[in-house]
């Protein structure tokens, strides 16, 4: 079975949030929510907590096969946390699967890992991420995946599901939720 890792922050986005947490599971991954806060019960940019499993320092030594940062103005409360930073380089440099939507590609970029490939985010962090394609919706790069904001989290969700289950897993899921691929 995959394992999948979500980490929020405080001031995470939720819509970005609970797409990959729900679609994943659906596809039978196994998926963790994890928080550097000191408390498990996190709020969301839009006032909704979300109770995480765990705290990262307690899995932070444990393999995954995904791990997803949501946006939201939360990321800038990863910016400093250099055992997160050098967690996701290693993560990378695993070839373990890296995705991020939203704003949560600058912490992506602070920790080195979009050097070179291509990706897109949130259209305000245009100024931060000259790079990002402005057009694409989701974007996949070797083993990174990106995205746009809250009105892409379900082709985001979808396309983590692809990529730990295949295209058939993410059609069927796709279809049981009424969701339009094309």
């Amino acid at each position: 079975m995959a394992k999948a890792l979500i980490l929020i922050p405080e001031g995470f986005e939720e819509m970005e949030t609970v797409a990959p947490i729900d679609l994943l599971r659906r596809a039978d991954v196994e998926v963790t929510v994890a928080t550097t806060e000191e408390e498990l019960l996190i709020k969301g940019r839009s006032g909704i907590s979300l109770q995480a499993d765990v705290h990262f320092k307690d899995i932070a030594d444990k393999d995954f096969d995904l791990v997803v940062l949501p946006g939201g103005p939360g990321h800038t409360r990863l910016l400093d946390k250099d055992h997160v930073l050098d967690w996701l380089r290693k993560q990378n440099s695993a070839g373990k699967w890296i995705a991020s939507i939203c704003a949560g590609p600058i912490v992506l970029n602070a920790a080195g890992i979009i050097d070179g490939r291509a990706f897109t985010s949130h259209h305000s962090t245009s100024g931060k991420l000259p790079g990002r394609d402005p057009d694409a919706p989701v974007v996949e790069s070797g083993r990174l995946i990106t995205s746009q904001g809250a009105g892409t989290a379900t082709r985001f969700a979808l396309r983590l599901v692809a990529a730990l289950c295949g295209e058939d897993k993410a059609k069927e899921i796709a279809d049981s939720i009424a969701f339009d691929l094309q």
